[in-house]
């Protein structure tokens, strides 16, 4: 795990009582927080509490995707959030991730059938999640 974390993340560490400011910065209120900044400090994914491994790296993957997303690079957070869904598919974030590369892939090639195809494997594998609910509206 701490090659995956290493190998794409500089991991910072401030302790609540010693650096007070950081954690008023970001609106942390609870710790552990692990927060995805980008080179400009900008928050792009957060993540509270302790989770099990592969929960976490699922997470971490996600925010990732997350921060492609908002760079609107598609086609790099596409490939993220189907990374989630493939090698975490029992991870809580799965469904969301599944919803979002559903999106970006609409966002890069602007083909309707990206999100009905979305809202299908979303109400197949995860029927009771909230992304298959919020992709209700992408299905004919």
């Amino acid at each position: 795990m701490e090659r995956a974390i290493t190998s794409e993340f500089v991991p910072v560490r401030a302790h609540v009582e010693h650096q007070p400011e950081v954690f008023e910065r970001f609106h942390v209120q609870w710790t552990p927080t692990q927060l995805i900044l980008d080179e400009h400090g900008e928050e792009h994914h957060r993540m509270e509490g302790f989770l099990p491994v592969e929960d976490f790296l699922a997470e971490l993957e996600l925010g990732l995707g997350k921060l492609a997303f908002d760079r609107k690079d598609y086609d790099a957070a596409g490939l993220r959030f189907r990374r989630v869904v493939e090698e975490h598919p029992e991870a809580a974030v799965a469904p969301e991730a599944r919803y979002w590369a559903g999106v970006a892939a609409y966002k890069a090639n602007h083909e309707p059938h990206a999100l009905e195809d979305t809202a299908k494997a979303l109400h197949e594998r995860y029927p009771d999640s909230e992304w298959a609910r919020k992709s209700s509206v992408w299905m004919h």
